[in-house]
């Protein structure tokens, strides 16, 4: 497997299989594409019991949706849950990795927690779980170029069928 560097990135998605919607060509870079914070978000809902990690726990029980206009204040050591503004779509040969930025990670942002690898044949916008890891509160603002894709080809093909295979702001 290898990374894509910006030339390849430009061949696949004119060949159609790299598809991003909405597409700016300024946003590509030397092996990545940057994508943007959209405006919904999942926020915890603040809980006094133990939360026990197993199959059944379902994230969306104890967050709740917010739709934002302007910012969202995250504050030192809050966790909430994001999707890009743009969506994703791969072949069955491309597969990818999805990570944070390194200007905002030097504030103390963590843009991604875990769970950063795209699977081939995704159809999705990317679920970001941000964090605060800073001694101060930081806004995150609709629109930012808070990540990036970093795109591989695969040996074989395969296609995600996953839950989360097209996920967007109604889903995630």
């Amino acid at each position: 497997m290898s990374i894509l560097t910006r030339p390849e990135i430009l061949k696949e998605i004119k060949r159609g299989n790299i598809r991003i919607e909405p597409f700016d060509g300024k946003c590509v870079g030397p092996a990545s594409v940057d994508l943007h914070l959209g405006n919904e978000f999942r926020v915890f809902k603040k809980r006094h019991s133990v939360l026990t990690i197993d199959d059944r726990l379902n994230y969306e029980e104890i967050t709740e949706k917010v739709r934002v206009l302007d910012r969202l204040m995250l504050m030192p050591q809050e966790t909430v849950l994001g999707i890009t503004y743009e969506r994703i779509r791969l072949a069955n040969n491309i597969c990818g990795w999805l990570e944070g930025r390194s200007r905002y990670a030097r504030l103390g942002l963590l843009v991604h927690i875990s769970a950063s690898f795209m699977q081939p044949g995704i159809a999705n916008k990317q679920c970001l779980e941000i964090s605060n890891f800073s001694p101060m509160p930081i806004y995150l603002t609709p629109g930012l170029p808070i990540c990036q894709f970093i795109f591989q080809r695969t040996s074989g093909r395969a296609a995600y069928r996953g839950v989360f295979r097209n996920q967007d702001e109604e889903s995630f």
